[in-house]
């Protein structure tokens, strides 16, 4: 695991696979549901694989601090193949949208992977969750995203599986 300032959580993991490979998968939607230590994902509501800066894949989520489902729209804000990914949740519907923010706008944290060839066949795959750039009471109630540490170590784990597979 790593650490950068507050409000970032990393952690990496060398992968027995091809970037070309690894990055596939996370731009491919209808995959993440196998690679969500989470275990908040229930499905795409919306989206194809992803193709660059711009697009959008809608997801089913449930979280028990929301009160159970809703959705979210994640706009992709980073696309470089086969090293970088990112993308950007907006609230999908009343519910995740609450009172403080507004349906298809960004709340302003991001997901983030980047990999790293380490050889032929095999890349270093490091998943961030940022959430320097959200309001401080949205940083804190998110431990600064220390909450998703433990989703972001079985993700990983989870797509080393699918990829070795």
């Amino acid at each position: 695991m790593t650490d950068g300032p507050r409000g970032l959580v990393s952690e990496s993991r060398r992968i027995n696979a091809p970037a070309e490979r690894i990055f596939a998968l996370l731009a491919d939607p209808h995959r993440h549901l196998d690679l969500d230590g989470s275990q908040m994902l229930r499905g795409i509501a919306e989206g194809a694989a992803i193709t660059g800066v711009g697009d959008v894949f809608v997801m089913n989520m449930y979280f028990d601090r929301l009160g159970g489902d809703y959705v979210m729209r994640n706009h992709v804000v980073e696309f470089a193949p086969p090293r970088r990914i990112a993308w950007a949740p907006a609230p999908g519907d009343e519910r995740s949208a609450g009172d403080r923010f507004a349906i298809d706008e960004s709340v302003g944290h991001r997901w983030v992977y980047d990999l790293m060839p380490d050889g032929p066949d095999a890349t270093v795959v490091t998943e961030t969750y940022d959430c320097t750039r959200v309001p401080q009471w949205f940083q804190e109630q998110m431990e600064y995203g220390e909450v998703w540490r433990g989703a972001i170590s079985e993700t990983l784990e989870l797509l080393d599986k699918v990829c070795t597979a």
